[in-house]
């Protein structure tokens, strides 16, 4: 994975801001972005270029599918293995009025997990 720019984990976080204020943090050659506590983005380079992935779960992961974002995935160990993340969708990226619906569904997702926690 490609190091990311801490101006585009700051960028996200101010697209992420309706969920509430965000708090990036390096990680695994990426960043974790966070509020409350609860990770709801993650920023890694995939071979794509930089690109915000988003929480989902059972629930909200039809919806991103529908958008066409695409599944986290990596490959260890020979086998690909993928997250609950997705890609943000491109629009969305333009503006926190855009991505707000898509940062609801990443909140919410985290709010799920932490309860099966």
């Amino acid at each position: 994975m490609a190091p990311i720019h801490s101006e585009f984990a700051q960028y996200c976080c101010d697209l992420l801001s309706s969920a509430g204020p965000c708090v990036a943090k390096r990680m695994f050659g990426g960043w974790g972005i966070s509020t409350d506590g609860l990770t709801l983005a993650i920023l890694a380079d995939l071979g794509e270029g930089e690109t915000l992935w988003l929480k989902a779960d059972e629930h909200s992961r039809a919806q991103f599918e529908a958008a066409g974002c695409a599944r986290f995935t990596y490959t260890a160990k020979g086998k690909s293995r993928g997250m609950n993340y997705y890609s943000a969708p491109a629009d969305a990226m333009e503006s926190a009025a855009l991505m707000a619906p898509w940062a609801r569904l990443s909140l919410q997702a985290a709010l799920t997990a932490r309860k099966k926690a």
